[in-house]
């Protein structure tokens, strides 16, 4: 399961300078709208410290971490759920991402133009939301029309009718997708409809240098992350610059660069992080001497669904589910040791997996 994160914004915030960062790339950052037409994508690997030690207990042949997708999504702007700056084109972008990462500024200078005037995130941060949500009104409105013609012919489909007018009842009245209250049977014919506000969103704070080196936040990050709040969405803090410079240098360079502004650690591994804790993802990971790899799967996910991760007949010949705790292995410094101790744990069918877990499956097909 890869996580597929979609950045927004308006133009001139820094969106494309944090992919650079984020994926290394170089995508052109220019201070006009739209120098982003075409949607550019980086796959970057999850950081995992716990990787690096499983490697050393294994010592594989391979290391094969989890990884993750970005999308940098040419800016939007007011009216582009109307087709203003090419927005329909970047809407329909939006809809095949998991996470929409929306890129705020939220720093002060007169030599990079606001396409709005001035610097005010929570107005930002509705006018995108405003956008995304008439987009929605716009879908919800055609399928009410589909739905009722077919509700004529098939009473199968007087159902879904009913679901979608409630929902578009919802929306109508400035109501996120997300918000809506469905029963579990409604979900298919929603999620069918791929709703851009029923996406979660991840609010970046784009900072200056000084900003990103204080713990305190000025208003208009505070402002930031209490719409978040408000919105049951996160919000996080990125010096888009910093992140950039950070991105093109070897291990020791970006450790002593951290160091000098204070940082724990750097923006990617932060913004991961939060994208995971969004969508509710764990990691588990399998070992051995030819490969060591991390997997992704959703919190609550039993060990037949994580064994489907890796191949579906693991998931359809699931026997059973041999599982180590990372601590215990760590602490322990082999799989040996492990269960000489009694604490490796032989598992069925309906077993959680736990963010952590190295597990060896048995099945048969």
């Amino acid at each position: 399961m890869a996580l597929r994160c979609g950045i927004v914004g308006l133009p001139n915030v820094g969106k494309s300078t944090i992919f650079n960062a984020l994926t290394a790339s170089s995508v052109p950052a220019e201070n006009y709208p739209f120098c982003t037409i075409e949607p550019h994508t980086g796959i970057v690997p999850l950081p995992d410290d716990r990787l690096e030690k499983l490697t050393k207990i294994f010592k594989p042949e391979k290391v094969t971490p989890a990884t993750i997708e970005f999308t940098d999504i040419a800016g939007l702007v007011r009216g582009a759920s109307k087709g203003e700056g090419l927005g329909n084109q970047f809407l329909g972008q939006i809809r095949q991402v998991a996470v929409i990462i929306h890129v705020i500024r939220c720093f002060e200078d007169d030599n990079v133009t606001h396409v709005e005037g001035n610097v005010d995130p929570v107005r930002d941060a509705e006018l995108i939301e405003t956008e995304l949500l008439l987009a929605d009104m716009e879908t919800l409105e055609k399928s009410v029309y589909r739905l009722t013609k077919l509700a004529k012919k098939e009473k199968s489909a007087q159902k879904e009718l009913d679901v979608i007018l409630r929902l578009q009842a919802h929306c109508n009245s400035g109501n996120m997708a997300r918000t809506f209250e469905a029963e579990e049977d409604d979900l298919p014919a929603i999620r069918r409809l791929f709703l851009l506000t029923r996406k979660p969103i991840l609010y970046v704070a784009n900072v200056d240098e000084d900003e990103i080196t204080h713990d305190k936040r000025n208003p208009h990050v505070q402002a930031l992350f209490d719409f978040a709040k408000k919105e049951n969405n996160l919000a996080i803090r990125l010096c888009g610059k910093i992140e950039q410079e950070i991105a093109v240098l070897d291990d020791e360079g970006k450790a002593m660069f951290l160091d000098e502004f204070n940082l724990p650690e750097p923006g990617l591994n932060k913004l991961i992080h939060a994208g995971f804790r969004l969508l509710e993802l764990e990691t588990y990971f399998t070992g051995g001497p030819i490969e060591v790899r991390a997997w992704t799967i959703k919190q609550g996910a039993t060990a037949p669904e994580a064994a489907g991760e890796i191949h579906t007949d693991f998931q359809r010949g699931f026997i059973k589910a041999e599982v180590i705790k990372y601590d215990d292995l760590i602490r322990l410094g082999s799989e040996k040791n492990v269960k000489d101790a009694g604490l490796a744990q032989l598992q069925g069918k309906e077993y959680i997996v736990q963010d952590g877990d190295c597990i060896y499956f048995h099945f048969n097909v």
